[in-house]
């Protein structure tokens, strides 16, 4: 498993709307990066295929050199259009093409960790050619650890026959609990789960058990969603994302948020 502290920053939201283009605010951005670091953030979530190249770039002009001790995780298998689609890109020539992207625009020699993203409208069966594609570069010494986001329990069996994998990333969070039984397997397995939009990306979580139990603590309705979260398993790595380093400087603390039993019991009639 990943031994990385238990809250991480994710900088999609560093680009712009929807993801695509510059934000209106690079600076503030490369500030809520070094913020991020300052307070001990050492795993941090990016994809060149989130600006496409902006956030990447970011990160590069913030941190590089980048500290010893932080870990950048990054995904490949989608693209985007000129119009801000987003689109498959897991033939094997596209897959060597964005490791060779991540590295150039982040300025590494070895990408820690890659994702292969899955998922979409066209879900596929397996897994298996394009997750051989990483794991030959991770041979070449291109990729220290490869990842999966976005997939099925049948997914992460096809893998592991491949290649070892460090972590899964899927949507899960406390009103969204589908892949439960994938959370479950990595548990046991000693995989890292990696929840994406822990706080409900583009549709917020919302719901008056969080706010009761928020109100017991002096806490936020974000902060206890995120601590049900690192409650939920041990294996559970978080990487909220914002572009405020005031929400950052939340989210952060939500890591010293202890919930008693009857917290849990409550917030667990949500899912």
């Amino acid at each position: 498993m990943l031994n990385l502290k238990r809250v991480g920053y994710g900088a999609m939201q560093l680009a712009g709307p929807h993801v695509f283009g510059p934000p209106a605010d690079p600076e503030n951005a490369k500030a809520v990066l070094r913020r991020a670091v300052e307070l001990g953030v050492d795993h941090v979530d990016t994809s060149d295929f989130y600006g496409p190249h902006v956030v990447n770039e970011l990160i590069k002009a913030a941190l590089h050199p980048y500290p010893e001790e932080l870990t950048i995780v990054t995904k490949v298998g989608y693209r985007r259009t000129p119009d801000a689609d987003w689109v498959t890109a897991r033939e094997p020539r596209q897959l060597r093409d964005a490791v060779h992207d991540n590295l150039r625009r982040l300025g590494l020699d070895r990408l820690d960790v890659v994702n292969l993203r899955v998922g979409g409208e066209q879900d596929p069966e397996s897994v298996e050619e394009p997750f051989t594609v990483l794991a030959e570069l991770r041979e070449q010494g291109l990729i220290r650890d490869l990842g999966l986001s976005n997939v099925h329990e049948h997914h992460l069996d096809q893998a592991l026959s491949i290649a070892p994998v460090v972590c899964v990333q899927n949507l899960y969070n406390v009103t969204d609990r589908e892949h439960e039984a994938l959370l479950d397997r990595t548990t046991a397995d000693g995989i890292a789960f990696v929840p994406f939009f822990p706080l409900g990306g583009f549709t917020p979580v919302q719901h008056d058990t969080l706010n009761d139990v928020a109100a017991r603590h002096g806490a936020t309705d974000r902060q206890v969603a995120l601590a049900w979260l690192l409650h939920r398993a041990p294996n559970v790595l978080l990487i909220p994302g914002t572009s405020s380093t005031r929400h950052l400087e939340e989210n952060l603390a939500s890591a010293d948020l202890h919930l008693s039993e009857q917290d849990l019991a409550q917030l667990d009639t949500i899912g």
